[in-house]
């Protein structure tokens, strides 16, 4: 059974003890539709989904687990039987987790770095959310993507491909801080990527310290994505890269800086791939134009240089059993 175009990425769980700055990040610059739900709990809204973004208390500051939205029961039970045929183990979700995540049942098991992967097939569906300064794109695309940095390229590209049947869209070489990175982008559906993986050619450090690099979501209009732009910087909030646009899928977009300290770009008018004439091709660069570096001092550079020497000190879980027959 073929799953690709059957999976959609659906929500993301954020742990986090900064919710005053969150909720302002979110609803008044970004935004989207906040509903505060407890003092332990915060959900985002893009979309008549009930939950796009479960933010919960805790100390990582970074996000934790990638909830992906499958088209039906069959998809869902081949996924829990690739899983479970690999001997890695599956479990249930409780039902204040399927609540609070805006879903009716979900199971969870282990994703590389540390990333928790959950399955559901049907999320809660509400009225339309309170979206004060435009709308996003999701539906057949998904919600948007994750970037995500890794000293295991190949396996974090051979465990997607197992569970989900993703599709190698394309290759960007860049040099970022006088570091080479090579960034592959995959697809499990339309979207040209649900997630982007990259490392360092030659070098087995990873110079992020959160699991997730970057989170995009798509605004449906250039307007409301320059507008929100304006908003990130008026509130005070730090931009990462500036307003450019990205050489493979042709996203206008800017990163901005979350309160947990990974990014957050919001995006415009990506290409979506036509499967009858993909071509897989390597790209020198990520930008045709912009996307330039925003207030990065010596002192940043320095924290990146130290959270890469750490990194070899500690050995990236890439779940093995799920990893199939690509590597490099």
């Amino acid at each position: 059974m073929n799953i690709f175009g059957k999976a959609h990425l659906g929500y993301l769980v954020v742990e986090t003890d900064r919710f005053s700055d969150w909720r302002r990040f979110g609803e008044d610059a970004i935004g989207m539709h906040c509903d505060e739900l407890s003092a332990q709990h915060l959900r985002f809204r893009l979309d008549d989904h009930a939950c796009r973004f479960l933010l919960q208390r805790g100390p990582a500051e970074d996000v934790t687990t990638i909830g992906w939205q499958l088209d039906d029961h069959g998809t869902f039970e081949e996924v829990v039987r690739r899983v479970t045929g690999a001997g890695v183990p599956v479990t249930e979700g409780t039902c204040e987790e399927a609540v609070l995540r805006g879903v009716e049942r979900l199971v969870r098991f282990p994703g590389p770095k540390g990333l928790t992967q959950e399955i559901f097939t049907a999320p809660t569906i509400t009225a339309a959310p309170n979206l004060r300064y435009g709308e996003f794109v999701t539906g057949a695309s998904g919600m948007g993507h994750v970037a995500i940095t890794s000293t295991k390229p190949g396996q974090m590209h051979g465990y997607y491909a197992t569970v989900f049947d993703a599709r190698l869209s394309d290759y960007i070489d860049e040099t970022i801080s006088g570091l080479k990175f090579k960034i592959r982008f995959l697809r499990v559906n339309e979207r040209h990527h649900s997630v982007a993986i990259a490392a360092v050619r030659g070098l087995p450090v990873n110079p992020i310290r959160t699991r997730v690099q970057h989170l995009n979501i798509q605004a449906a209009d250039l307007d409301a994505m320059v507008d929100s732009y304006r908003r990130v910087t008026a509130l005070g909030f730090d931009m990462a890269l500036d307003v450019g646009q990205h050489t493979n899928d042709r996203e206008l977009s800017y990163y901005a800086v979350t309160p947990s300290g990974f990014e957050w770009e919001v995006g415009w008018n990506p290409i979506v791939v036509d499967e009858t004439t993909w071509e897989t091709t390597t790209h020198q660069g990520i930008s045709i134009w912009g996307h330039t570096p925003v207030g990065q001092t010596v002192v940043d550079k320095l924290a990146q240089f130290k959270t890469g020497a750490q990194s070899l000190l500690h050995r990236e879980d890439t779940v093995p059993a799920l990893v199939g027959g690509i590597a490099g």
